[in-house]
């Protein structure tokens, strides 16, 4: 494959990307009804895809509603459009309202465990893995533990890479953009 300028990414098609990936394109568009654009650009990477959806679907000690709102700060934190975006509208399919997922973004909830959580994670985030003593002290005060500590940094660091593609890439968001804040 040639290299592409990031002012004028491209991302490959179907038939642009190894058989391998092909696979997990159908799955993709059997599952979601689209492939993802940032997933698609992961397909340029023959082994990357998979490797990449392998670590996104593993096992954690978060549920599904607390991921969401560790993608979304951290999103919001390395100004990832296109992840708040997609974020935005995961959020809502795990329960979150428009009000709390904004209130998520600016690393805040009405919930105190929520709240801890999102403060730690936008503070790792901003710190490159540094964090104040109070916000690790509020995060273990509200029954997270080590385990919880250790799948935090995972989620922020698989959250993190898809930022920083996008981020180089700006390829097109194909979800409802989120709102600014």
């Amino acid at each position: 494959m040639e290299n592409v300028s990031t002012l004028e990414f491209k991302v490959p098609t179907r038939n642009e990307v190894a058989p391998t990936n092909q696979e997990i394109f159908d799955s993709l568009n059997k599952a979601l009804g689209f492939v993802p654009n940032l997933y698609a650009t992961i397909g340029y990477s023959e082994h990357g895809l998979k490797r990449y959806l392998d670590y996104q679907n593993a096992k954690t000690s978060f549920s599904n509603k607390e991921k969401e709102a560790i993608n979304l700060i951290v999103s919001q934190v390395n100004g990832c459009v296109y992840c708040q975006s997609a974020h935005t509208v995961i959020g809502k399919m795990n329960g979150f309202t428009d009000v709390q997922l904004l209130d998520i973004r600016k690393a805040q909830s009405e919930n105190p465990k929520l709240d801890a959580l999102v403060k730690l994670a936008a503070d790792l985030t901003e710190n490159r893995g540094v964090a104040s003593e109070e916000n690790v002290e509020a995060f273990f005060a509200q029954g997270y533990t080590n385990e919880n500590l250790v799948d935090l940094i995972l989620q922020i660091s698989d959250k993190t890479a898809m930022n920083y593609l996008h981020n180089l890439t700006k390829v097109p968001v194909d979800f409802p953009l989120a709102e600014s804040i």
